[in-house]
């Protein structure tokens, strides 16, 4: 075993030069193994940082700004749109319009100037006027010898003389009526009484005015007179002839407040101050 001993080995000197990039090569490698090993200790010493947004998330933010603007050339395009169009219509000419072209006009006849009336026709105007004055005054006896006179004067102007003839035939048939009435102031108030209950009111009024030329201090056909009055729709003259029925006769008031003749004047505040107002 002595044998086997191990034997020192011859050192061997080397140069500087040699030595030199051996031991530099040592120091770059620790230099890299301990800058390696610095980072991953600061690596995991450091604390973990917020992850940033991603990027398409960033991308989509800013995309939202163009679409935006990009509203504003479509508004253009749809009101530039009817500015287009209307100039695409051509424009209706001036010769378009002459193309139309109407019919010719007939010339208006205009009516002929009124005549003139002859000195015989103006005559006997001023006869019918005088004679229809009478007439409607009731006068009949009067304008039924009026109308006479202008139909034998005036017979050439025939439109004048037929209307003559029509009322001389109603002022006789009105004097004939009148012969046939009574002459008295309580027939003609009968008389009265019967043409109202028979609806003719017209005719009624008559005799109850003919009655009070006789009697004017008749309560009773002012009375008959107010009732044909309010059936005929003249307000304001029955309240007068009733009140003066009142006035002549104040009982008549029970009577007036269920009479159906004087239904028309029970809404006029007139009616109920005579018929319901305290007496004196």
């Amino acid at each position: 075993m002595a044998g086997k001993s191990a034997r020192p080995k011859p050192i061997v000197k080397r140069s500087k030069s040699e030595k030199a990039p051996a031991r530099k090569a040592q120091k770059s490698n620790v230099k890299q193994t301990s800058s390696a090993a610095t980072k991953t200790k600061a690596a995991k010493s450091a604390p973990a940082r917020k992850s940033s947004p991603p990027k398409k998330a960033a991308s989509k933010v800013k995309t939202k700004v163009p679409a935006r603007k990009s509203k504003q050339p479509v508004k253009q395009t749809k009101k530039a749109a009817p500015a287009r169009a209307a100039k695409a219509r051509p424009a209706p000419s001036k010769s378009a319009k002459k193309v139309v072209t109407l019919p010719p006009r007939r010339p208006v006849a205009l009516p002929p100037p009124p005549r003139q009336p002859t000195q015989d026709e103006a005559a006997a105007l001023r006869a019918f006027e005088r004679a229809h004055r009478e007439f409607a005054r009731g006068r009949f006896s009067e304008a039924r010898s009026q109308f006479r006179a202008l139909i034998e004067k005036y017979a050439s102007v025939s439109e004048v003389t037929a209307r003559a003839r029509t009322y001389l035939n109603i002022a006789e048939a009105r004097l004939r009526t009148e012969s046939s009435l009574p002459r008295d102031a309580d027939s003609l108030y009968d008389r009265g009484v019967i043409e109202l209950n028979r609806g003719e009111y017209v005719a009624a009024q008559e005799m109850f005015e003919r009655a009070l030329k006789r009697e004017p201090e008749a309560a009773h056909i002012h009375y008959g007179l107010a009732a044909t009055r309010a059936r005929l729709g003249s307000v304001e003259t029955a309240l007068e002839s009733l009140q003066r029925a009142l006035d002549l006769q104040p009982s008549l008031r029970v009577r007036a407040q269920y009479d159906q003749d004087l239904a028309m004047l029970r809404n006029d505040p007139e009616f109920e101050r005579m018929i319901f107002a305290p007496r004196p």
